[in-house]
C-alpha cells in the first residue's frame, strides 16, 4: 500500500523551509532601501542567518527525499500538469540553494563574511571583488523573485487542487484536511 502523505520529516522540513522564505523574502526587500545603520547591518545578519539555515535545511530535506519516496501524484492527474508539478518542484529545489548561494557569494565578493547565528564565522567562498560583489547583488535579487514566482505558482497549485480539483494533494502536506472517503 503506498503513503497517502509525506512523512512527518518531510512534512516538518517543508513547512521550516517555507517559514524561512516568508520571513528572509519580505527582510531582504524592507531592509534592503534602508540607509546605513546599525540596524540595517543587524537585519543583514539575520537575513544571512537565514539563508544559511535554509540552505541547510533544503540539503537535509532533499537527503530525506532520496530515501523516502514522497507520494504518487493522482491517477486522474493529466500527464502535462504531472510534468508541471514536477518541473516546478525541481526549480524550486535548485533555487533553494541558488538563491542562498548567491547571497553568501555576493557577500565575501563585497567583503562581509558572513557569521551564522552571530557565532560561527564561514568561510569566504570567493575574494572581495567590488565589480563581482555588483553582480552578484543583481543576480541574488533576480534568483530571488523567480523563486517568489515559483512558490506562488506552487501555493497556487495546490489551493487548485484543495478548493477546484477537491483532491488531497494540500492533504499531503497538511494530513489534517484529509476527506473521509
Amino acid at each position: 500500500m503506498e503513503a497517502l502523505g509525506y512523512t512527518r520529516t518531510a512534512i516538518a522540513l517543508h513547512w521550516l523551509i517555507a517559514l524561512l522564505i516568508f520571513v528572509a523574502f519580505p527582510l531582504g526587500v524592507y531592509m534592503h532601501e534602508l540607509p546605513l545603520s546599525p540596524d540595517k547591518l543587524k537585519l543583514y545578519s539575520y537575513h544571512k542567518w537565514m539563508g544559511i539555515t535554509l540552505l541547510m535545511l533544503v540539503a537535509i530535506r532533499l537527503s530525506w527525499r532520496a530515501t523516502h519516496r514522497p507520494p504518487p501524484l493522482p491517477a486522474t492527474m493529466p500527464s502535462w500538469e504531472k510534468l508541471a508539478a514536477q518541473s516546478v518542484h525541481v526549480l524550486l529545489y535548485v533555487l533553494l540553494f541558488a538563491v542562498p548561494l548567491s547571497g553568501w557569494l555576493m557577500s565575501s565578493a563585497k567583503g562581509f563574511q558572513t557569521v551564522w547565528f552571530g557565532v560561527l564565522p564561514l568561510p569566504d567562498l570567493i575574494g572581495k571583488d567590488k565589480e563581482l560583489g555588483k553582480l552578484l547583488e543583481e543576480v541574488h535579487e533576480a534568483l530571488n523573485f523567480v523563486l517568489l514566482g515559483l512558490v506562488i505558482a506552487h501555493v497556487a497549485g495546490a489551493l487548485k487542487h484543495h478548493f477546484i480539483e477537491r483532491d488531497d494533494i494540500l492533504a499531503r502536506m497538511l494530513p489534517f484536511l484529509r476527506r473521509n472517503s
